[in-house]
């Protein structure tokens, strides 16, 4: 039985994902920040799921983990590492402080960092493993090629991954340890109901507090709109499987319009934009 290691399965696409192999007949170890959620899923999805219990931005943690899959793996290589673990931070870049922008960075860029160095000998770098290469995965986002306003900072951070995600697999040819990009448009998950949740207040006296609350009231219409996990789950699992998979996929719930946003000139997408979230300088 081959084994995948998944970054943050509490929820959201990570538990999709880990269902689903386990489906497949994969073992899965999967990362909470919680030890509650963690006898949750062992619970729920049973002998051949694993918790591991840590937080990605704690490097001594993810290593005792690592060791713990190691020596569940008695010898052999690991099939996938699936980097998914993230949050998102809204607010414009002129206010956001720099703690904020830092957390956002820690997360879902140096996260994924300390992850895969910490599982990447497991995958078949450590040449003493017997078995074939494993592959990894990464959960980009369309902001990973679309910079979107008051998400900057989650937007630079998705696009970080990606041009980690490029730059790694080429590093990781040396082993044939493989590395894809998954980059979905909005997702049903519970990241909408806590940004519902999010305190703006901060920002009142603030000339981009109008946009803000025009965010909000977007978010149920991204919720109802989103795609199921579970098809990005299947993505996943394709890429981890796949005899020659692609190095990144793109799944939207509206293909046409992501096509658009792609291909409009970057001026037109602008004010376009900027029209909608009441973004345009005051008319004299």
């Amino acid at each position: 039985m081959r084994s995948i290691v998944i970054t943050g399965v509490s929820t959201g696409i990570g538990h999709a994902a880990a269902k689903l192999l386990l489906e497949r007949g994969f073992a899965v170890f999967g990362s909470v920040r919680k030890a509650a959620d963690a006898e949750r899923l062992k619970a729920e999805f049973g002998a051949h799921f694993t918790p591991l219990v840590f937080d990605v931005t704690d490097e001594a943690a993810v290593l005792v983990a690592a060791r713990e899959v190691r020596a569940a793996l008695h010898g052999e290589t690991l099939a996938g590492l699936v980097n998914n673990a993230g949050i998102s931070v809204a607010g414009p870049v002129l206010e956001l402080s720099a703690d904020q922008f830092r957390r956002q960075f820690e997360v879902n860029v140096i996260g994924p960092i300390v992850a895969t160095q910490a599982f990447g000998p497991l995958l078949g770098a450590d040449r003493a493993l017997s078995g074939p290469p494993g592959r990894i995965v990464m959960i980009s986002s369309v902001a990973g090629k679309i910079g979107n306003p008051l998400m900057a900072a989650y937007s630079a951070s998705k696009h970080a991954l990606e041009g980690l995600s490029e730059g790694l697999r080429r590093e990781l040819m040396l082993f044939g340890i493989d590395v894809i990009i998954i980059g979905p448009g909005a997702v049903k998950t519970p990241i909408w109901a806590k940004a519902e949740q999010e305190d703006f207040s901060a920002y009142k006296n603030s000339p981009f507090y109008p946009a803000l609350q025009r965010i909000l009231q977007f978010l149920p219409q991204m919720d109802a709109s989103g795609l199921p996990p579970e098809q990005i789950a299947e993505r996943i699992h394709f890429a981890l499987t796949a005899d020659k998979p692609k190095v990144r996929y793109a799944i939207s719930p509206s293909p046409l319009r992501h096509l658009l946003m792609m291909w409009l000139p970057a001026r037109l997408v602008d004010r376009i934009i900027a029209k909608r979230l009441g973004l345009l300088p005051p008319q004299p």
